[in-house]
């Protein structure tokens, strides 16, 4: 197999204390470089950084507060790279904010970066701009709303995968107009949509791809970010710390159906995953 065909493993590094999955909220910096270092060497080929928890119900923090979790974690991470070339090929950061300030602060400090925007640009309209201007590799995620009231907006006429194929329909033409010539998909499994609505979202992925490509002309790459989310726990009456085998199973499935990148919060797991795949392939 040729090593482009081989899809990405992101390891999810939330510098915060709001995250949905309790194993995974890290503030402390020795704790933040503790779980950077175990996530380099179990094999992770991205680590997403993020200091805003989205999940439901959640309220944003202000930008101060985001840049302030971020600081010091982004140049302890600058640190590592600089000094290790071997590291600075391996591994890509990209950064879980939807603010455009927090992004042209990060690039002063790391240069080249992954923003992974919740948003696809919606809530901050100098965000694709920024992405733009700097060059940087753009995640483009589909929701409605924000996180206090995206629940309540999960009506699809249409259905949820022609819904989610129409907005990157859209998305398209600002990226475009904007200098942003590649970008990644992200279907935002949890956000504006209902369990059922998440599973046919799940299954249609193959056809949101083909859609996708067929408009725009180029494959854009998808990413599944479903790790120990509700549509996994819920329906087994356990919880997110619970989740673990749900997520590496369905995390599985959606390689099969031509996932790029998996975003995770266990990376020896997904890991061993991607390897399995593998052998399918």
């Amino acid at each position: 197999m040729k090593e482009y065909d081989r899809p990405s493993i992101m390891g999810i590094l939330n510098i915060n204390n709001e995250s949905f999955y309790s194993n995974s909220r890290h503030v402390a910096i020795d704790d933040v470089e503790r779980t950077f270092v175990k996530m380099v060497a179990d094999g992770a080929d991205i680590i997403d950084i993020g200091a805003c928890s989205t999940r439901p119900g959640s309220t944003p923090v202000t930008l101060e507060q985001e840049w302030g979790y971020l600081q010091e974690p982004l140049g302890m991470i600058a640190g590592k790279l600089l000094c290790n070339n071997d590291l600075q090929e391996r591994i890509k950061i990209s950064l879980d904010t939807f603010r455009s300030e927090i992004v042209r602060r990060a690039y002063d400090i790391l240069g080249n970066f992954i923003v992974n925007d919740i948003s696809a640009g919606d809530d901050d309209p100098q965000m694709l701009q920024t992405v733009g201007e700097l060059h940087l590799p753009y995640i483009a995620m589909h929701k409605r709303g924000t996180p206090a009231t995206m629940q309540q907006m999960t009506d699809y006429p249409q259905g949820v995968v022609d819904a989610v194929i129409e907005y990157f329909k859209e998305f398209e033409e600002r990226a475009a107009k904007y200098g942003i010539p590649d970008y990644i998909m992200d279907p935002g499994f949890g956000f504006a949509k209902t369990l059922e609505q998440n599973y046919e979202l799940f299954k249609g992925l193959p056809q949101l791809s083909s859609a996708i490509e067929e408009y725009a002309g180029i494959r854009r790459k998808l990413l599944v970010g479903i790790s120990r989310k509700g549509m996994i726990w819920r329906p087994l009456g356990i919880t997110p710390d619970e989740a673990l085998c749900g997520t590496v199973a369905l995390n599985l499935q959606a390689l099969l159906l031509g996932a790029d990148i998996i975003r995770v919060h266990d990376v020896a797991e997904a890991v061993q995953c991607l390897k399995l795949w593998e052998f399918l392939r």
